[in-house]
């Protein structure tokens, strides 16, 4: 389709219709009313990770209010957000849903999400502001090419031709973005995926699936990588919290060993030792009692039943376990080894790390270091966070400090 030759200018156009698009749109037009905002979104469905975050409740964001402790959960762009968090930070956000009407509550994990418990909540905010506001949206406009004459960006979508002052990338991990955004000279940190869940197929966790511990400790062996925390076990093989957050710490290194790596299992996050003191005291103090039948160290029945079986325990009393039975009961609750073949990722949930240069924008502005009038936001940079709702405070405050440094030019 031919592109129409006639240019609408603008003075912000902004490529990407999901989190930092709308969020920036609507702070620089409640800043400065009279400046000309368009959004382009190459498809036709508007803040689309907005809508399945968390479920469809949308995890909005975290409830820390430190800077110097939230910085903590970015394996990238750790250094740099911690000026931006300064000024706008996690119960920033919330306040600023209450005022516009959306209330939120904080969970006993952290997690952040609408009281209403839906995303909609979020996405109705955001469509009804941008309206309100006169915010031009257009979908299944994705930018095709950007010049520079002059003072002005010349954009061309699919089908309009735009002229504006400004331009913000707010485009997540798009491919497409990034060429265009390369050309004009910024490097693009190659891609990999983060938080990802680890393909493992063990006998210890054959159908056992939906079955989860609250404090493992995970170690991705010949590596300095290991985490504790939630641990669920899935029909493929390991997710939870504590999988998920070293899939984002090592993602580069994980990719490099295309996913094939060992790691050991620490099912209840204690040492050899007070494990072992545990098993030695059980029997003593019930000696008569089958191992099968009296899990021990707030193990899952089934996972223990599992481990008992593997080690050809399942008639034997706690009396009866000799010290080479005791050793191998232990090593296989404090350090079971297994295989990672592959990974799986929720698609729709999907995050990159990689993407623009960090070093190439100013964290006072999100505006390029090479080029005048670009800005950037949210996940189109070499920024990601571990899961929780830091991913989308990054895209909050970003886009937050790109909207003020425009709407105040």
């Amino acid at each position: 389709m031919k592109v129409s030759s006639l240019k609408k200018v603008y003075d912000l156009v902004i490529v990407g219709g999901g989190a930092a698009g709308f969020f920036a749109a609507i702070q620089v037009a409640e800043i400065n009313p009279d400046l000309k905002i368009v959004i382009l979104e190459k498809s036709s469905n508007l803040l689309s990770k907005v809508k399945i975050s968390g479920g469809g409740r949308c995890n909005v964001t975290h409830g820390c209010f430190d800077p110097s402790e939230l910085v903590n959960y970015y394996p990238r762009g750790n250094k740099e957000l911690l000026g931006p968090f300064h000024r706008f930070l996690c119960g920033d956000m919330m306040s600023w849903l209450a005022d516009h009407g959306v209330e939120t509550k904080i969970e006993d994990d952290g997690r952040v999400f609408p009281i209403s418990n839906s995303s909609s909540s979020i996405v109705n905010c955001f469509i009804g502001l941008s309206k309100k506001l006169g915010i031009e949206v257009i979908t299944n406009s994705p930018v095709t090419s950007l010049d520079k004459e002059g003072n002005k960006w010349m954009i061309k979508s699919k089908k309009r031709a735009f002229e504006a002052k400004n331009i913000l990338f707010a485009t997540g991990s798009s491919v497409a973005s990034w060429k265009i955004i390369e050309l004009h000279g910024h490097a693009i940190v190659p891609p990999v995926p983060s938080l990802f869940t680890f393909n493992i197929n063990h006998p210890a966790l054959k159908s056992l699936e939906g079955i989860s511990v609250p404090n493992a400790r995970v170690k991705i062996l010949e590596s300095d990588f290991e985490d504790s925390g939630a641990l669920l076990i899935t029909h493929w093989g390991l997710s939870g919290p504590v999988v998920l957050k070293l899939s984002a710490w090592a993602a580069r290194i994980l990719h490099a060993k295309n996913y094939n790596f060992d790691i050991s299992v620490n099912w209840v996050s204690k040492d050899h030792e007070s494990a072992k003191e545990v098993i030695h005291n059980t029997r003593v103090n019930h000696g008569n009692k089958k191992v099968k039948n009296l899990a021990l160290l707030g193990l899952p029945k089934r996972l223990w039943q599992r481990m008992v079986y593997l080690l050809k325990l399942e008639g034997v009393n706690y009396a009866s376990l000799r010290a080479s039975d005791i050793e191998s009961l232990v090593d296989l609750i404090t350090n079971t080894i297994v295989s990672v073949k592959g990974k799986s990722t929720f698609k729709d949930e999907f995050v990159t790390c990689g993407g623009v240069n960090r070093k190439e924008i100013n964290f006072k502005t999100m505006e390029s270091k090479l080029s005048s009038g670009i800005y950037f936001s949210g996940e189109v940079i070499d920024i990601d966070a571990v899961t929780g709702g830091f991913n989308f405070q990054a895209a909050w405050t970003t886009a937050f400090i790109a909207a003020k440094a425009i709407a105040e030019l």
